[in-house]
């Protein structure tokens, strides 16, 4: 998120509306909705860790065991079961 001067982008008549409301504070205007996304849909990120954690639940499911799943991804097993176990 940046700071933009609203001067420099809304017109007159409505910053003078604006300013009737509230004047001399930082402005903070959400997204519309349906805008937003959620974390790692624009990098890719998400379908990284969706695919890896696909892999690992295949590989459990193969009869990988949780240590070797761990060492292999180079994650705690803790992760490994939190991955594994849940509902996906």
């Amino acid at each position: 998120m940046k700071y933009v001067n609203a001067e420099t982008i809304l017109p007159q008549e409505l910053l003078n509306e604006i300013q009737k409301y509230i004047h001399g504070v930082i402005l903070y205007i959400p997204n519309p909705e349906g805008m937003h996304k959620k974390w790692g849909e624009n990098s890719g990120g998400r379908q990284y860790f969706n695919a890896r954690n696909e892999e690992i639940r295949g590989k459990f499911s193969k009869g990988v065991s949780i240590d070797q799943l761990s060492d292999l991804f180079c994650l705690s097993s803790y992760s490994i079961k939190k991955i594994i176990y849940s509902k996906k």
